[in-house]
């Protein structure tokens, strides 16, 4: 039997997932992603644990699928998107790791965008605050000791793939989204270096591989800290987005891709561009196509967030009955549907898919608004912000999709899959294994070593669509209209959102002093 395991790295959960060659999982263990805030704005990851916290789940997957290291066929990383992972030029940690929900270099964002026309068609990506580049000008400007000691710039998964290999490589489709990449030449552009007026960070970016490459083994050091056998191959991994696409079949423009996770990421691979006045990024895919992308952070950490504001006590009390908060959301859901919230969420709370500068909050709250109706309504507004990207999708495709397929934490609610049908009035497709990253890391490991000759056949033996859900037409009419409300709501505040963004960075800076 073949077996490969994936370290999937995201902004909430990390996980360890081992799967076989026939796509089944055998085994999964996590820990939550240990965020940490220093000040508002700033979204961090302590990186000198990483690898011990990494190695605690690898052993804890093994001892549950019951293999022992040798069994490991091939190992893969895959992890969020953008943000920043550094050495110094020593080839050691520099400092925390920067996660892909940070906003501090936000109103640099906003001004490198009024001008992305002179590099839309080199990288063909839109600009957002927590792209590479982006985050080392913001360093350059405010940390420049520390801009000056950075020795080589990775993404998340090539960080950890780092940790465990020794070799300094990125992989192709993770830098391309990150606004690195030439997407004609393929390769990493002066130019680009140069708009963001980091020319000195072009030499400090390692070779590029692709997803199925080999990209080095274990090392006597990692394979200490991990449990893993030391000299098991490594192969390239992937950005997590083109991981769940290829995870769950999507391979052209028939389906959507859509992931509900920290990230509200939706995406359809494509032999084409979209262009600049769509809005959209593009990347490219590990087929060699390009990837085509509507995303923000406006999805389902927004509700891990509101669970921590709102429903404290409620915790406490599923704790002590030994179940989840989720298991009474869950319920929460089954007793409600669309016409019970009278609430729109606006699921900002890392950043928006609108004005940049918007916040989260809540709009309709009357005397007798319960917090019932608050947690239906954020459910809600995460799924209307999918629905916005998604619409933006529709307009570059110019079809609508057979259906879309789903990933992320929003798939272990049934109720809130119905809820994303419905909202969307398009069938959702659930594959059979929960995690998808995990598979399509091990579908990167199949295809690397050869277990199957393309994507394309071990998409075909490796992921199986298990159920769909159908859209309920009563519950489509009534998201129609709420949707369209909490459009208007969005283009009445649109250009508004200044004097408060501003008021609260003055408020900020007289906190700090």
């Amino acid at each position: 039997m073949q077996y490969f395991l994936t370290i999937d790295n995201g902004g909430t959960n990390t996980k360890a997932v081992i799967c076989d060659a026939q796509g089944k999982q055998i085994a999964v263990t996590s820990f939550s992603t240990k965020r940490i805030e220093p000040q508002p704005g700033f979204q961090e990851i302590r990186l000198t644990t990483l690898l011990a916290d990494i190695g605690t789940v690898i052993q804890a997957a093994l001892k549950k699928a019951q293999l022992a290291a040798a069994q490991i066929s091939a190992i893969s990383v895959v992890g969020h998107g953008k943000g920043l992972y550094t050495l110094d030029q020593q080839g050691q940690i520099l400092m925390n790791g920067i996660l892909s929900t940070d906003e501090r270099a936000q109103t640099l964002a906003t001004q490198f965008q009024q001008q992305v026309e002179q590099i839309y068609p080199l990288s063909h990506q839109q600009i957002m605050a927590s792209q590479a580049p982006v985050l080392l000008r913001w360093l350059k400007e405010h940390r420049r000791p520390l801009y000056d000691q950075i020795g080589v710039v990775l993404s998340n998964k090539d960080f950890i793939r780092y940790l465990l290999t020794g070799e300094i490589k990125q992989e192709l489709g993770d830098a391309s989204g990150n606004n690195l990449i030439n997407l004609q030449t393929h390769a990493y552009d002066a130019a680009l270096c140069n708009f963001f007026g980091i020319p000195e960070i072009y030499h400090k970016l390692p070779p590029l591989i692709q997803a199925t490459d080999l990209a080095g083994q274990i090392t006597a050091q990692a394979a200490a800290a991990t449990g893993l056998q030391a000299g098991t191959p490594v192969y390239g991994g992937m950005f997590d987005i083109d991981a769940c696409a290829i995870a769950t079949g999507v391979l052209d423009e028939q389906h959507l891709s859509m992931i509900a996770g920290t990230w509200n990421m939706n995406i359809f691979p494509s032999n084409n561009l979209a262009p600049q006045e769509a809005g959209l990024m593009n990347s490219i895919f590990p087929t060699g196509c390009n990837l085509i992308e509507a995303s923000s952070p406006t999805s389902a950490g927004n509700l891990s967030l509101m669970i921590k504001m709102l429903l404290k006590q409620e915790v406490q009390q599923a704790q002590a009955q030994k179940k989840s908060i989720y298991d009474d959301l869950e319920e929460l859901l089954a007793q409600t549907d669309a016409t019970s919230a009278k609430v729109f969420f606006f699921p900002f709370l890392y950043g928006s898919n609108v004005d940049p500068q918007a916040e989260g909050g809540f709009l309709g709250i009357r005397s007798s608004t319960t917090k019932s109706e608050l947690m239906r309504a954020v459910y809600e507004g995460i799924g209307f912000a999918h629905r916005y990207h998604i619409e933006q999708l529709l307009q570059v495709l110019g079809q609508k999709p057979v259906s879309i397929r789903m990933s992320g934490g929003a798939c272990n609610s049934s109720h809130w899959v119905q809820m994303f049908a419905d909202i969307l009035n398009a069938p959702i497709e659930l594959t059979a294994v929960q995690e998808l990253g995990g598979l399509g890391g091990a579908i990167a490991c199949a295809v690397g070593s050869g277990v199957y000759p393309d994507f394309d056949t071990a998409v075909q033996k490796m992921s199986h669509v298990v159920k769909t859900y159908q859209p309920d037409p009563a519950q489509v009419s009534i998201y129609k209209q709420k949707y369209q409300v909490y459009y208007s709501l969005l283009q009445a505040l649109d250009g508004k959102w200044s004097p408060l963004h501003n008021l609260q960075e003055e408020l900020n800076n007289e906190d700090d002093s």
